[in-house]
């Protein structure tokens, strides 16, 4: 791999010119709650502060989170009593968390305002933030598994890979939205499931996660529960409204009329990675989603994130969605050798974790390198106008 690739063509970079951010927020938490908190917080800001230094803070604390977890709760078995080789998880740790989920939260909050304040608006800020956002929703989601863990009270790690898929389909289908109506409607479920995270967290710092080992009267856990919240949540408030909103802007005229095959053209490269990773994990030779779950959920959440990466530079340029971006390939490459050659299956895994990590983070840097090369400007730091 090229040390330096210019991944944005000329008509990326000239849909990018005419950019104008255009987006819908209704929900009553964050217009009466949410948004007068960032109001004030950001006024405590030094607007020598970049918006981006804001956004990238943020992520780190939803990383920072990920390899806390991860050291104290590797393969979710910190919360099973029965499980004496895996201690439990310090009740700081939650606590931390709950702090750390609350600062990515109020930074991802307050950077757009603090890019009003400075007069540094535009479209790289947008595709920052919610580029790292799609990375996000598999750090946060893996995270809260471990208030819950592989206990009878919870979900096993197979469901839990099908409610990771859930939010990132969830993520996933507002960028679609905003491909085909050129609005981001954003979705109310955001700023509940934040708001709802932290509790988890803070309550969890207090009492320890023992405090979400119940049943309900009628045999439902308190993991079931969580399960169940986010798939309603995704039936009843993000899919019938997408589909509502990009219906209404055929209608009405409103969006960028695409013909149908154009419009779903987003969806195959998602339904492509769900089809193979799907198969791979449900007939693993070596049964890795048990064996070692959090390689499953971060090598699939890394490779998602780039694929939603490129459908928002599509949709913020207004060019044409890739069907099929070159890291499906070693994604289906890597699942056949594990079905022909299983003893390397976790090797595999390994390798192709490292792949999208690699790519990822190389394909994100450059398209931020090269947008601030186009513009003129920096990334992290703010010119003044006569720059």
């Amino acid at each position: 791999m090229r040390l330096e690739m210019e991944y944005l063509s000329p008509e990326h970079l000239a849909g990018f010119e005419s950019y104008k951010y255009s987006s819908l927020d209704t929900s009553p938490l964050s217009i009466y709650v949410m948004h007068p908190f960032w109001n004030k917080v950001v006024q405590y800001c030094p607007k020598w502060v970049a918006p981006n230094a804001l956004t990238f803070t943020g992520f780190l604390f939803t990383v920072l989170n990920f390899a806390m977890f991860s050291k104290y709760d590797y393969y979710y078995y910190a919360s099973n009593d029965d499980m004496l080789d895996y201690p439990s998880i310090p009740k700081w740790i939650f606590a931390m968390a709950a702090f750390n989920i609350f600062m990515a939260y109020t930074l991802d909050g307050i950077d757009g305002k603090q890019a009003r304040r400075t007069q540094t608006s535009g479209p790289l800020g947008e595709l920052f933030d919610h580029g790292l956002d799609s990375w996000t929703a598999m750090l946060i989601t893996t995270c809260m598994f471990s208030v819950f863990g592989r206990t009878d009270f919870s979900v096993s790690p197979t469901r839990m890979y099908f409610i990771l898929w859930n939010v990132f389909v969830t993520f996933y289908l507002s960028h679609w939205e905003k491909y085909n109506t050129g609005v981001l409607f954003l979705p109310w479920g955001y700023d509940a499931s934040m708001v709802a995270t932290i509790g988890v967290f803070i309550l969890s710092g207090i009492a320890g996660n023992t405090l979400f080992k119940f049943r309900m009267n009628n045999g439902i856990s308190s993991g079931m529960i969580f399960e169940m919240i986010l798939y309603i949540s995704a039936l009843v408030s993000s899919l019938p409204v997408v589909l509502l909103n990009i219906y209404k802007s055929y209608v009405h005229k409103t969006g960028k009329m695409r013909s149908f095959s154009e419009a779903l053209r987003p969806l195959v490269p998602l339904t492509v990675l769900f089809v193979i990773t799907t198969y791979w994990v449900l007939n693993s030779p070596s049964k890795i989603i048990d064996q070692d779950p959090r390689i499953i959920f971060f090598t699939v959440g890394t490779i998602f994130s780039n694929i939603c990466c490129r459908l928002i530079v599509a949709q913020m340029s207004n060019t044409r969605c890739e069907i099929l971006p070159w890291i499906l390939f070693p994604v289906a490459g890597t699942a056949v050798l594990s079905f022909l050659i299983p003893r390397l299956e976790f090797k595999l895994m390994y390798l192709l974790a490292a792949i999208a990590l690699t790519s990822h983070v190389h394909y994100g840097s450059c398209v931020v390198r090269q947008m601030c090369r186009h513009f003129r400007i920096d990334a992290f730091k703010i010119k003044d106008h006569s720059q």
